[in-house]
């Protein structure tokens, strides 16, 4: 039967290469961003789950007044098995900003093919995610085979921002949803050899830093408290948050806590003036058994004693706050079925890992749930010039559907 299967996704360029355009074409920006959310992706997916013999589709809206539609979906689609058992496919449908545009080759949003490459804001982050899961779907419907285990698909918004308007309200609105022996792949984290499985991610905290001075000219800089030197400063001190946060963990790449200041907002316009409010940020992300409460108390110690140095105000604003939860067991069935997969597959031997980065499954494990995330990624989210293989879509939905059959 899978190589029924497998035979008719081989033949699946075509289909690949139009989900994928067409979903680059509708820009999923968060209000944050600027965009109007996901509300069109999701109609597009909606009505093309319905036009390809989906019987149950469900559509959770969270309220979001800040997009003209008011709302932020999230879809649900299954496709029964001779089990109620579920294994879940958990993409999300928001991208990031494109950046400088000079940057790209082309249009962001529109999809170029090269081969077996496609170019495009989304194509890797999460698209590849959503079109392997359509994929295994069509595969299933277009042969009239019915798996062991139920197909679940879920395309939910917001994992760019932080989940909120996602899969944290549809934890809240279907606690129910999720069985305890289901299966919950997140096709969102990769190598380009598909041999990586993520198991735990460290804790996120991204802190504004608002350090306020007194602006004067800068002819007589005396006369003002420089916001810049002492925001610079305490740039320069978040350095020693690696020697207080030291821990090692060979599980994850880099194996260690790391403290990056990162955006910086505009202070003044013009030269000729000391600025009297600079405004940065700090990326932290923390191995667990770290608690991100102690690291916001040591950025608050640093700020502190720039104070008082400087003669400055700082405040601290937290952007985001996730703590990190207990890993998924590398031993657990959805971590070994998968990697069986992958093993046939691709003929690479995976491995469990953690990551740096932040995904849904980490709001998924506060809840007791194994989540294993995997996919075979090239490393090009939120890159100029995003792309992603269409073999790689192809074969990624191949693994997938293995996880069907016992």
């Amino acid at each position: 039967m899978l190589e029924q299967l497998f035979a008719f996704l081989d033949r699946q360029r075509d289909l690949v290469i139009s989900l994928q355009t067409e979903m680059s074409a509708r820009p999923a920006l968060c209000p944050s961003s600027g965009g109007i959310g996901e509300v069109e992706k999701a109609a597009f997916l909606k009505d093309w789950l319905t036009a390809n013999g989906i019987a149950y589709i469900e559509e959770l809206r969270a309220p979001d007044n800040r997009v003209p539609c008011g709302y932020r979906p999230t879809l649900i689609a299954r496709v029964p098995g001779k089990q109620k058992k579920t294994v879940w496919i958990l993409a999300h449908t928001d991208v990031v900003p494109t950046g400088d545009p000079d940057l790209w080759t082309g249009d962001p949003w529109v999809v170029r093919v090269d081969g077996d490459t496609l170019c495009g804001r989304g194509v890797e982050d999460n698209q590849q995610g959503i079109v392997s899961g359509l994929l295994t779907a069509k595969a299933l419907l277009e042969l009239g085979v019915q798996p062991d285990l139920t197909l679940g698909l879920i395309f939910v918004a917001d994992e760019e921002t932080g989940s909120i308007y996602g899969l944290d309200y549809l934890m809240r609105q279907r606690p129910d949803l999720f069985a305890k022996d289901d299966l919950i792949l997140v096709p969102d984290v990769g190598n380009a050899e598909g041999s990586m499985i993520e198991v735990a991610e460290k804790s996120i905290l991204w802190l504004k830093v608002t350090v306020r001075g007194r602006q004067c000219h800068a002819s007589r800089p005396a006369l003002g408290v420089n916001s810049l030197e002492a925001a610079a400063d305490l740039i320069l001190r978040v350095r020693s948050l690696h020697d207080a946060f030291n821990r090692v963990d060979e599980l994850f790449e880099p194996p260690i806590s790391t403290f990056t200041p990162t955006k910086k907002e505009l202070n003044v316009e013009n030269v000729n003036t000391v600025p009297g409010m600079d405004v940065f940020y700090i990326d932290c992300r923390v191995l667990p058994g770290y608690d991100i409460a102690d690291v916001r108390s040591a950025v608050r110690s640093l700020a502190d004693e720039v104070e008082r140095e400087r003669g400055v105000s700082i405040t601290l604003e937290d952007v985001q706050a996730n703590q990190s939860t207990v890993s998924t067991p590398a031993d657990c069935e959805v971590v070994k079925r998968l990697a069986s997969a992958i093993r046939a597959v691709y003929a690479v031997e995976p491995r469990a890992m953690g990551i740096g980065g932040g995904t849904v499954a980490a709001h998924m494990r506060v809840h007791g749930l194994e989540v294993a995330c995997w996919s075979k990624l090239g490393g090009q989210a939120h890159q100029p010039d995003e792309k992603s293989l269409i073999s790689s879509n192809i074969n990624d939905a191949k693994v997938m559907t293995s996880l069907l059959f016992k």
